[in-house]
């Protein structure tokens, strides 16, 4: 009979390869008091079938660094535990057989080198000599990361347990978690079917039972089991021990070497949901009965890359299922739902190969408090109410699936389980041939069509069919007015006695002293990194507005939410209950001074106001903020009102060239302009005074608040990186981010953002530079600069203040 502790600090729920890496990196690192729950065995659901290709480059640097560790660790692991894990540093070459995929593969390399990993671009004929079973008639090229691999998934689970025990850790199999109990909106034990467990933290990284798990919580965790093929043949000629890792991606296929045969599987663009009623209770060690004709396209493709599977033998077929999430990123973090309650799962069949830093990043993040890096895209907080909806959840990541081997087309959107949050002025907009993105479920213009273009966006390496369009919308907020619908603004109202001290002690700005008034602040975490990034207006000396982007509502929401906590504050979410209009550009005033009869001259509503005003009969709070760099406000107005103020709007401002813009506008804008984007620009490991906004920080004011130690050391010492902005004139240049910036040739950092601005016709791109010496700003001016671009070296301009208005006249004007 199993016997369970009744309390443990930590407890881990499942025994896969991401819960024994964190339980392994929680005993070693921070020898905390571990329990590690596994319903059945050790790797009884997706960890014992997986293929275990381990590859390292994605598109974030942290992702890449977390991955880059797990590397370290296998290949250092059996010597810690003395359990084989199985793995094997053979490399890893991805095929490109076209144009575009050949340019994705280049900017790969770029990304490669701009975090610092090695990969080289090969000719087919070099791939060849790497792979010589493979034909290469249509290759036109090819990248090797020499520092991929393989391993055996089972074994690395088993080693990381052997080293968690080792380092003091328990884990318990045959005991299954029933339940928890809560006190204050924060977990407290763990209930299993051997009995109770007090704790202060819980990890679920339950694999794809985590949703259940958190459901138990009342936590949301979206992912989907999705059914995955593979096959494993019999030996085949010229198969050796060191051939490395093959991906194909045009022929969405991969392989690897087994026991002298190849290990073959792929992602069909048709994939296959498992479990919509629930994951069986007894499935342990189980595969999916097998699918020949649903893996008969991966086959066919593979035979005419690799002939010699023509007439090999196939030893076995595994069918079985793997968890996947809507975005095709995994999830990481604790729960905005309940604190002390973390996840780690949902690992998109690259589980294998983030296991050692995903549990190394979660182990710290969970004695913390706070992940020990930038983390936002695998960040729990992405999400929302909407990824409650199982059925959305379930065509959105069949999509994401499907798109595993896509080429990654800049500005790419998703298409499936669309259109599910609307504007009020959605059908109006749609007149007016706008063409949608989507943003956390809310259909928003990206850009309007013009007669004679279809409206629709056509994937590009370069410049896109949309270019041209959004330069007009891009001129007009520039030389005339555009209207903007940014409805799907998270907005949140904080009211209450204590709201005001609240505030000021989580935000780094000065809050308005009157109402009437609003400010842009950050709110810092207490190392000093930018946390959130918003808006706050005074309606009233208890009652506040803050505004922040559509993606990041769950994250700031949960943020502030949390620092109210025992406050006498309330926090209401409101964002659905409020349009936004912006009305952007030097013909603003003269366009809603026709619809209203308010002074809007600058001494009556100057920058930072906030006014109340009537538009067509309709209540609309006016503030007077900008993020396109021009003379404007935000017009926020009851959801009933929207469709009678944007039409009077549009009227009045038909005399002065008033035109709908999209959001793709707003971005060559903002770039401009300088204006930061949190998320790329600024992080949670980002210095208000790193990234150029420490003007925006009350250090001056004798006030305390939250991360204010911190930041005062960083402005108080030189600074050893700063937020730069970088142009290239030459238009072939196309700046997507993650553009390696080098400084008198030697690298110093890369894009975080990137893109054309059409009024100063140039690239424009922002990016940190590391800093060797004592006065940042004189070394800076000092070197020559250049930028990558899909391996291509391009002369670059630096620019330490914005591209455009500097003075910000226009904006104050």
């Amino acid at each position: 009979m199993t016997t369970v502790p009744t309390q443990a600090r930590i407890v881990v729920i499942g025994g896969g390869i991401i819960g024994c890496s964190t339980a392994y990196h929680l005993a070693r690192d921070h020898k905390a008091e571990v329990l590690l729950l596994e319903r059945g065995r050790l790797t009884n659901g997706s960890t014992w079938h997986a293929a275990g290709l381990v590859g390292q480059l994605r598109t974030s640097a942290s992702i890449t660094r977390l991955l880059k560790y797990s590397v370290e660790l296998y290949a250092r692991l059996e010597a810690e535990t003395g359990l084989a894990t199985g793995w094997k540093q053979n490399g890893g070459l991805r095929l490109a057989c076209n144009a575009d995929r050949w340019t994705e593969i280049r900017r790969q390399a770029t990304t490669a080198r701009s975090f610092g990993l090695e990969m080289h671009l090969l000719t087919p004929a070099e791939a060849l000599d790497l792979w010589p079973l493979m034909d290469a008639d249509d290759l036109v090229g090819a990248a090797f990361l020499p520092t991929d691999g393989q391993a055996s998934p089972s074994d690395i689970a088993q080693s990381l347990a052997r080293g968690a025990r080792q380092h003091g850790a328990t884990i318990l199999e045959g005991v299954a978690v029933t339940g928890f109990e809560t006190a204050s909106g924060r977990v407290t034990a763990v209930l299993t079917d051997h009995g109770r467990v007090a704790c202060e933290a819980v990890v679920n990284c339950g694999g794809m039972w985590a949703k259940e798990i958190g459901r138990m919580a009342g936590v949301s965790v979206p992912l989907q089991p999705v059914q995955h093929q593979y096959v494993l043949t019999e030996p085949i000629v010229g198969v050796t021990a060191g051939l490395p890792t093959l991906r194909d991606p045009d022929r969405l296929t991969y392989y690897k070497e087994e026991v002298g045969g190849l290990s073959m599987g792929g992602y069909e663009p048709n994939p296959i949901a498992w479990a919509d009623a629930g994951i069986p209770k007894d499935f342990e060690f189980q595969l999916l009965d097998e699918d020949w004709d649903h893996f008969e396209p991966h086959m066919v493709q593979a035979i005419e890359r690799v002939p010699a599977l023509a007439t090999a033998g196939i030893k076995q077929m595994i069918n079985g299922p793997e968890s996947f999430t809507p975005d095709g990123n995994f999830i990481l973090g604790e729960a905005p739902e309940l604190r002390g309650f973390f996840v780690g799962c949902g690992f998109n069949a690259f589980g294998i190969a983030s296991a050692g830093g995903a549990g190394w990043a979660l182990a710290s993040w969970v004695i913390d408090g706070a992940p020990p890096m930038d983390l936002w895209v695998v960040d729990i907080r992405r999400f929302s109410a909407l990824h409650r909806d199982d059925s959305w959840v379930r065509e959105r990541t069949l999509e994401a699936y499907g798109k595993h081997y896509a080429i990654a087309w800049p500005h790419d959107e998703f298409a499936s389980a669309r259109p599910r949050l609307v504007s009020p002025l959605y059908d109006r907009l749609q007149r007016r041939r706008a063409v949608f993105g989507s943003k956390l479920g809310w259909e928003r213009p990206n850009w309007f069509a013009p007669d004679g273009v279809e409206p629709a966006d056509a994937p590009s390496q370069g410049r896109a069919n949309w270019f041209d369009a959004v330069g007009d919308e891009h001129r007009a907020c520039r030389e005339a007015v555009a209207l903007f619908d940014q409805s799907s603004f998270a907005k949140f109202e904080i009211s209450g006695p204590a709201a005001a001290e609240r505030l000021e002690w989580i935000c780094a700005n000065r809050l308005p002293a009157a109402p009437g008034r609003l400010v842009y602040t950050q709110m810092l975490n207490a190392r000093g990194g930018i946390e959130c990034d918003l808006t706050v207006a005074r309606l009233d000396r208890d009652r506040f507005y803050v505004v922040t982007g559509t993606g990041f509502r769950t994250h700031d929401g949960a943020w502030i939410r949390q620092h109210l906590d025992g406050a006498d504050a309330a926090f209401e979410d409101v964002t659905e209950a409020w349009a936004t209009l912006t009305l952007m550009g030097p013909r603003s005033r003269a366009v809603l001074s026709a619809v209203c009869d308010a002074d809007l001259a600058s001494e009556a509503a100057p920058f930072g106001s906030v006014r109340d005003l009537t538009v067509a009969g309709r209540p609309v709070r006016a503030l007077r903020v900008s993020y396109v760099g021009e003379l404007g406000w935000e017009l926020h107005t009851p959801v009933d009102g929207a469709g009678p103020v944007f039409d009077a709007l549009m009227a009045a401002g038909a005399g002065h060239g008033i035109r709908p813009a999209g959001y793709r506008a707003i971005e060559s804008l903002r770039l401009e302009k300088g204006y930061r984007a949190w998320g790329a620009d600024i992080t949670p490991t980002d210095s208000p005074f790193e990234a150029g906004l420490g003007w925006a920080v009350k250090l001056k004011s004798g006030v305390d608040f939250l991360g204010r130690e911190a930041a005062a050391a960083v402005a108080a010492a030189p600074l050893k990186r700063r937020l730069v902005g970088l142009s290239v004139a030459d238009p072939a240049a196309v700046l997507v981010g993650r553009e390696t910036i080098l400084r008198d040739g030697e690298p110093v950092g890369y894009l975080a953002s990137g893109g054309w601005g059409y009024t100063v016709a140039r690239n424009i791109g922002y990016g940190y530079v590391r800093n060797p010496a004592a006065s940042i700003a004189d070394w800076l001016r000092a070197g020559r600069y250049a930028l990558v671009v899909a391996g291509t070296e391009y002369p670059a301009d630096l620019h330490l203040g914005p591209l455009y208005d500097p003075a910000n006249a226009r904006v104050k004007g």
